[in-house]
């Protein structure tokens, strides 16, 4: 039998010729990173056990993105402790200030994390990166710890289940839509500790940002990674940007999945999911009457310039509904100068909407976006939990950026057909 991409990376890095779903191994990685919330455990853990160096300074990435620019007293020792641990062990990728961006965001776009490569991260949204052709998984501070100092990780290699998508996308149908669809489909456990592996007609024509949105939410079903096979798209994206050799895998044509689902995307329309989880989906016909107070348009799920372009083509020439609090934060300094230089700032502006610096900041409800008591957000992001974004009475309803964008300016649950 053959082999699933994942089954691939994974056996690669342990030089193995293969390896089988439920095998325990212990693996190479190719980038540990951590962000100014879980950085801190991971380096009072390496601190503990008295490793004197990182396994390999090139490898060994800290972003400080969740609380910065810094919200408190507490977020600003964070974000210093980080600094000093990247001063003290000459990382060669440390993000702060002006360069700084939204982690899973910005390591592709600067060519850190490539096809075929092994990355860990003390972040869940680490799964981001399988949009590259990498298998890209989240872990705890405590293991992210080992690797820095081992450059070694173990896990289970996960079983593989398969979605195809065939058919032609409706207006505003965007790949926020079909991985909440997915997600609407199996459920927030339906791919518990499972590679999710993409592909189809549908699947080929997507974009890099595409990609990396899908992969982005495969933890929110329960995946351990989620994966497209990489192409002609990808290589145009990182053969100019990439920082090192990579390689390309792809799944064999009798590879063995656990299960396989296929989906004719012409019977998916735009998708909102309702609180408080992100299995709660809903087609927009149906989302009937939801008044709303505040959007926010940005993060590592889609916070990239293909997302701002969309939300300027609904926005341009219209103004945010009274009472809508519109918050447009591109995810990296270059997506922030890419967007502003092509006129996308004075569009969002001209609308009403607040422009942020890059910053993870509402998503997690840390700042530049807290929701009160009983208001209700319509966002881009990728978690509606109870109080994700703040107070726990308040909601969170995940979409796209056209329909955030359409609901911004309608002050309600909008479809962009609709504006």
């Amino acid at each position: 039998m053959g082999m699933t991409i994942t089954e691939k990376i994974l056996a690669k890095h342990v030089d193995a010729d293969k390896v089988e779903p439920g095998e325990l191994i212990n693996a190479r990685v190719d980038i540990a990173l951590a962000n100014d919330i879980t950085a801190p455990i991971s380096i009072a853990r390496f601190k503990e056990s008295g490793a004197k160096t990182v396994f390999d300074k090139d490898r060994v990435i800290l972003v400080p993105d969740h609380f910065v620019p810094n919200k408190d007293i507490k977020s600003a020792m964070q974000a210093k402790m980080l600094r000093e641990f990247a001063h003290e062990h000459d990382l060669t990728w440390f993000f702060d200030g002006h360069e700084m961006g939204v982690e899973h965001a910005l390591l592709p776009e600067q060519g850190l994390v490539l096809p075929g490569d092994i990355v860990i991260g003390a972040d869940s949204h680490t799964c981001t990166y399988g949009g590259l052709g990498a298998f890209a998984t989240g872990m705890g501070s405590t293991d992210l710890a080992a690797a820095m100092i081992t450059g070694e990780t173990w896990l289970k290699v996960p079983e593989t289940m398969k979605f195809v998508f065939k058919g032609e996308l409706l207006p505003w149908v965007e790949a926020k839509d079909l991985i909440l669809y997915i997600i609407g489909d199996i459920g927030v456990d339906g791919a518990l500790y499972r590679a999710m592996e993409f592909e189809g007609p549908v699947i080929d024509k997507l974009d890099m940002a595409g990609r990396l949105t899908m992969a982005n939410m495969a933890i929110e079903a329960g995946g351990k990674n989620g994966i497209f096979t990489p192409d002609a798209a990808t290589e145009a994206y990182v053969k100019d940007i990439a920082k090192r050799d990579y390689e390309f895998f792809k799944s064999d044509d009798d590879a063995v999945y656990a299960e396989v689902r296929e989906y004719d995307v012409a019977n998916i329309e735009p998708q909102v999911a309702f609180p408080h989880l992100p299995e709660n989906t809903r087609g927009i016909s149906e989302a009937g009457e939801v008044v709303i107070d505040q959007v926010v348009i940005g993060s590592c799920t889609n916070g990239r310039i293909e997302d701002l372009r969309c939300a300027a083509s609904i926005l341009k020439g219209n103004k945010t509904a009274k009472g809508v609090r519109l918050i447009i934060i591109p995810a990296t300094p270059l997506i922030y100068r890419t967007a502003m230089n092509e006129g996308l700032f004075d569009i969002f502006l001209d609308c009403g909407a607040t422009i942020s610096p890059p910053t993870c900041g509402p998503c997690l409800g840390g700042h530049m976006g807290i929701l009160a008591k009983g208001e209700r957000a319509v966002a881009t992001t990728n978690r509606n939990f109870v109080g994700r974004m703040g107070h726990p009475e308040s909601e969170v309803y995940l979409a796209s950026p056209a329909v955030a964008a359409a609901s911004a300016i309608a002050g309600k649950i909008e479809g962009p057909d609709k504006i």
